[in-house]
């Protein structure tokens, strides 16, 4: 009775040690499910923190490119309205040039353009043609230099019209006073027939432009 007592509570502390090595376990175990998620807890804080942080880094950012991409608009702007003139104009308006040079809103401005003709006499000897062809062109270069003849310049071929002018005057009368200065009209080698003509004011800038192309002078 004794041996079967004795076998019963030694199955009973048995029990009782099992059952306290189990609760240590869940004990145990519990606790490390505690720091686990205490741990899990830190790093999603972490994260949080950090998500925020970039956030208002973003934000900084952000506003720093909000305003580079406001200047940047700004130009854009300008450009647009700069095309919108060019396309308008043909390219960046110049009011004091288009002043100077006597344009109007288009950049256009009358002229009188004269058409040389043959005229009657033209039964000269080679030197006698050759001393009325040099006056002649030493009255264009006066002219020129006067501003008044704007362009001048012949024809290519053998046809009766020889060749242009193009006078800044406004009036066929203005221009008949020019024509009437010219050696060959006087001497009957050359007529003219004068047209008002409306062109591109820029023409007032040949000759100036002329000069520093030239190596060599009529």
């Amino acid at each position: 009775m004794q041996k079967v007592v004795s076998i019963l509570f030694w199955q009973k502390i048995k029990k009782m040690s099992s059952l306290q090595d189990n609760l240590k376990y869940h004990n145990s175990n519990h606790r490390y499910q505690l720091i686990m998620k205490s741990i899990a807890l830190f790093l999603v804080l972490t994260l949080l923190m950090m998500s925020c942080q970039q956030t208002e880094t973003e934000v900084k950012t952000g506003n720093v490119n909000t305003s580079e991409v406001a200047n940047d608009k700004s130009d854009d702007d300008a450009t647009e309205k700069k095309l919108t003139l060019d396309e308008t104009t043909g390219g960046t308006f110049n009011k004091e040039l288009a002043e100077a040079l006597n344009a109007d809103e288009y950049g256009m401005k009358q002229y009188v353009m004269a058409f040389l003709k043959k005229g009657p006499n033209r039964d000269l000897d080679s030197a006698a043609a050759a001393k009325l062809q040099q006056a002649h062109l030493d009255n264009i270069n006066k002219l020129a230099a006067a501003g008044k003849l704007v362009l001048a310049g012949p024809f290519m071929d053998d046809s009766d019209i020889r060749g242009i002018y193009i006078f800044d005057v406004t009036s066929i009368e203005e221009a008949q006073k020019l024509t009437a200065t010219d050696p060959a009209i006087k001497a009957g080698s050359l007529i003219m027939e004068l047209r008002p003509w409306y062109g591109s004011a820029a023409l007032m800038k040949v000759n100036e432009i002329h000069e520093t192309i030239a190596a060599k002078a009529f």
